[in-house]
């Protein structure tokens, strides 16, 4: 008698809640608050200042990606319960045709018309609404919305990334602050990159490579503000 083998895969799939937010908040708190930095020391401000901006934008920016991640993702999370009531009341008001649409889902997908007929008949016995939620609208607990799970995520790792570039602020030169807070910055984002790569299972270098890019283009820009207003003003 064959045994047959269990066989557990973890998939990077199942990150993509918190792993989307999480990034995207340590990506904007190292360029945000870098960027700032790199600007108003561009200006020619002293320490003090510069020190202000920096938890300036590290507190701001933290609430401010928690705030939308939260709304962002409630929206999301409001659709699919509005999708999942629909759908609720037409299993309940015409199951024939709810047996058919899911079948027709199924024969799109490769599987002959019997075949999904059958298949469909079997996923609607045990458990119609979740069958219905997966195959046709698409909802399914790797996706679903969880709005203080992102928000959560995303404001921690916005501090944690806004942390790098400030930190910088106290020890390093005034003279070379600008360079100083770009290369740690730019260093951090992308061990970020790299980090985000392996998490979600994707290619490490084209990852390194985009958010170095963007966040090296975020910096010149504020860097060449500050110098043309610090100039100004002077």
């Amino acid at each position: 008698m064959t045994r047959l083998k269990t066989h557990t895969e973890s998939h990077a799939t199942s990150r993509i809640g918190w792993l989307r937010a999480a990034v995207m908040g340590a990506n904007d708190g190292i360029v945000s608050t870098a960027s700032l930095i790199v600007g108003v020391a561009a200006a020619s401000a002293g320490r003090s200042e510069i020190l202000i901006a920096g938890m300036a934008s590290l507190f701001a920016g933290a609430m401010s990606m928690a705030a939308g991640e939260y709304v962002s993702v409630s929206s999301q999370a409001d659709t699919e319960k509005a999708d999942l009531a629909r759908e609720r009341k037409e299993l309940a008001s015409d199951p024939e045709f709810e047996h058919a649409e899911l079948a027709s889902v199924y024969e799109a997908r490769g599987v002959d018309a019997t075949t999904a007929k059958e298949v469909a008949r079997q996923m609607m016995a045990h458990d119609a609404l979740t069958a219905h939620a997966r195959d046709e609208l698409g909802i399914s607990e790797v996706s679903t919305a969880r709005p203080l799970q992102a928000a959560i995520a995303s404001a921690l790792t916005f501090i944690a990334g806004a942390a790098a570039p400030l930190l910088v602020v106290p020890f390093a030169p005034l003279a070379s602050m600008v360079m100083a807070v770009a290369a740690a910055s730019l260093v951090c984002l992308a061990v970020l990159g790299a980090l985000g790569a392996k998490a979600g299972g994707a290619p490490v270098v084209p990852s390194v490579v985009r958010v170095v890019f963007w966040g090296a283009m975020a910096m010149v820009v504020t860097a060449l503000v500050g110098k043309l207003f610090g100039a100004v003003v002077a």
